[in-house]
């Protein structure tokens, strides 16, 4: 496996394979400290491209002003082990510099679809998700790019992207990976305390009773809303950033639940913020 870290290596290395036989290419976006649900991705792409490349790049520019990227978790060293051992034949590890040229000025905007959620609790972050993802499928000319079911939100902003600006590559959601205990997988969840690593399970439980409420015959979302958030009493250490019942096609909040939504929370463990979704169908 290779560690490459500027972008003309990378194209080299990419339009090399393609000329020596390798038919697809797919593309792994991280900023790194892999976990499980990383390397399910990873594996995912193994069985299905010839040449498999990891991205891992604490982006910058999706942070806000007064979020955790200085003290986001990373260790390269292991990084690049796992993803080794997870079939990876390239690590694109490039730097801040390297990405961004000095005077950058050029930004991908994804209307709409970022207004809410996410969005709305931070400003700017998806414009530096699309404009980094954008980067990259230019400079990886994947054919297929694999994305956690957990950031479900960015999921659909980055294939509106990807269809509104022709770019040639499939945008695959996989599933979400879960800790034993429910708590989805993130890189953030090693910056939890114990007492707050403990309460955090307390998110998926309490969207698991909402999908178990809507199963029932309840349909009023504001209804389900207050039923997660009450049930997020139980975890002294969480603050609510949002708790939401949306469309799954537009991400705006319903008025009665009638078809397939998407239950979204955000909730702060501590200083920790996760994030954590299910996609509910009421029965017929």
């Amino acid at each position: 496996m290779r560690v490459i870290t500027t972008k003309t290596e990378m194209r080299d290395q990419v339009r090399g394979a393609r000329g020596s036989g390798a038919a697809a290419v797919g593309l792994v976006p991280t900023m790194g400290y892999l976990h499980e649900g990383h390397l399910s991705l990873a594996r995912r792409a193994r069985s299905e491209c010839d040449l498999v490349v990891m991205s891992i790049f604490v982006n910058p520019t999706q942070f806000g002003a007064q979020e955790d990227l200085e003290s986001y978790p990373r260790d390269l060293e292991r990084d690049v082990a796992m993803a080794d051992q997870a079939g990876v034949d390239v690590v694109f590890h490039p730097s801040a510099t390297e990405m961004y040229a000095p005077g950058h000025a050029t930004w991908v905007d994804v209307e709409g679809l970022t207004d809410h959620l996410c969005g709305a609790s931070r400003p700017g972050h998806f414009r530096g998700v699309t404009t980094v993802v954008s980067k990259l499928f230019a400079v990886c000319e994947p054919d297929r790019a694999y994305f956690g079911g957990k950031d479900a939100q960015q999921s659909l902003v980055i294939r509106r992207m990807a269809l509104d600006l022709d770019q040639a590559v499939e945008v695959i959601v996989c599933a979400t990976v879960r800790e034993p205990d429910g708590l989805a997988m993130s890189s953030r969840n090693a910056r939890l305390t114990s007492a707050e690593r403990a309460q955090a399970p307390a998110m998926y439980r309490a969207l698991l009773e909402a999908e178990g409420s809507i199963g029932d015959g309840e349909r009023d979302p504001h209804v389900i809303r207050a039923a997660v958030i009450g049930r997020l009493a139980d975890a002294p250490s969480a603050s609510v950033d949002y708790v939401e019942v949306v469309s799954t096609s537009d991400l705006r909040p319903v008025d009665r639940i009638d078809g397939e939504v998407l239950l979204a929370a955000a909730i702060r463990f501590g200083a920790t913020r996760l994030i954590d979704n299910l996609l509910v169908s009421p029965p017929d």
